[in-house]
């Protein structure tokens, strides 16, 4: 799901330049051994890192998740804090400062390590959970993932509507098996209805070239569109 994978990666910050904005490339990589705790779980010791921060908003039973955010997978929890805000839904997310780069496969991200997670977890119904990927040749391509297969194809329909420049992706067989995001323990499949697992190219996050100048105002136009059918998405969703 992430561009990098592995052992904790620490990077040095771009001078005067947001990171919400451009892909860091070329730049010196120091590697840290952050060593998870036995006792916590390597989740736990991601959340006890400097700079690290948890992101909760309790508010309809639609949830948006991003818990790859911040320095990893750029932009994805501006675009849930900011999609379930304009749908009065509710939001989980993971924040990595900026010369802080550690994935987690999504299955170690788990509830028993976070009460801010565990609470979404129980309160929401379903969720979105969005991530960052980069495949040649997907530039434009939105895969929607996860167990509940109709909520990816409504979610999908509302992208599609919002985004008639880039492909959405909800047929199974035409995403690739290890961004398919189906495993019981990935957090998207924990609520009790269940969850699609969004992933998202750079360039509809705003961190490509493209938009390295944009100054606003608000989020570049991908962006921008992205959030809008987001939140239209869950705000259109039928809740029990």
């Amino acid at each position: 799901m992430s561009e990098l994978a592995g052992e904790p990666v620490r990077r040095r910050e771009l001078a005067g330049e947001p990171v919400r904005r451009r892909e860091l490339a070329g730049e010196p990589v120091r590697r840290h051994e952050l060593a998870a705790r036995p006792d916590t779980g390597p989740f736990a010791a991601l959340l006890a890192t400097p700079g690290v921060e948890e992101v909760l908003e309790v508010r309809s039973t639609f949830g948006f998740l991003a818990f790859h955010g911040g320095n990893l997978e750029r932009m994805t929890d501006v675009v849930a804090v900011e999609a379930a805000a304009r749908a009065g839904a509710s939001v989980y997310a993971v924040v990595q400062p900026p010369d802080l780069r550690w994935h987690l496969p999504s299955t170690q991200v788990r509830p028993e390590a976070s009460p801010a997670l565990a609470r979404f977890l129980d309160h929401v119904s379903v969720t979105v959970a969005l991530h960052g990927y980069g495949r040649a040749e997907r530039w434009t391509s939105l895969l929607l993932g996860g167990g509940n297969r109709r909520l990816a194809e409504h979610v999908g329909a509302c992208l599609a509507e919002a985004l008639p420049d880039h492909e959405v992706v909800t047929d199974l067989d035409h995403i690739p098996p290890e961004l398919r995001g189906l495993h019981p323990e990935n957090p998207v499949n924990r609520p009790a209805g269940g969850g699609t697992q969004l992933e998202l190219p750079p360039r509809v996050r705003g961190t490509t070239p493209h938009w390295a100048d944009w100054d606003g105002p608000g989020l570049p136009p991908p962006t921008e569109a992205l959030v809008d059918g987001l939140a239209r998405a869950a705000a259109t969703w039928p809740l029990g």
